[in-house]
């Protein structure tokens, strides 16, 4: 079998400093932006790889959801404990200045984890976690 990650859907409340935080501090590309009424889907991803995406979706956007489960993940967004993401990169220390000179929150400064993996942690500006693997 051969199966890859295409798209992943992570929600944003502020299209405009998401743009900043995955456009901008990532380097990533933006491949779609549709808005519709007061929500925008914005589709971003690494440069060079058009078969891996990332949709920035409003939290409001599935119609089937109540106005409590809206209200309740929005809640969770705001904690911090919605969404993840992971990335890789080859070079940790640098990826790791870029976006912290971008003003993005910093969890987890380059940290070598008990469990084999070099990493650190941001927050996006709308509170998913993005940890950053080193590649080795």
């Amino acid at each position: 079998m051969d199966i890859t990650i295409h798209w992943t859907f992570l929600p944003h409340t502020d299209p405009e400093a998401s743009l900043a935080f995955y456009r901008d501090a990532l380097g990533f590309e933006v491949r779609n932006d549709v808005g519709h009424e007061a929500m925008r889907w914005i589709t971003v991803g690494p440069v060079g790889r058009p078969g891996t995406s990332i949709v920035l979706e409003p939290p409001a956007g599935d119609p089937s959801l109540t106005d409590d489960e809206r209200r309740t993940i929005t809640e969770l967004m705001a904690k911090g404990s919605y969404a993840r993401l992971t990335l890789a990169t080859p070079d940790l220390d640098d990826t790791f200045d870029r976006v912290r000179a971008s003003g993005a929150e910093v969890v987890q400064k380059p940290t070598e984890q008990p469990y084999g993996v070099r990493d650190c942690a941001f927050r996006d500006p709308s509170g998913n976690l993005i940890r950053i693997n080193e590649v080795r």
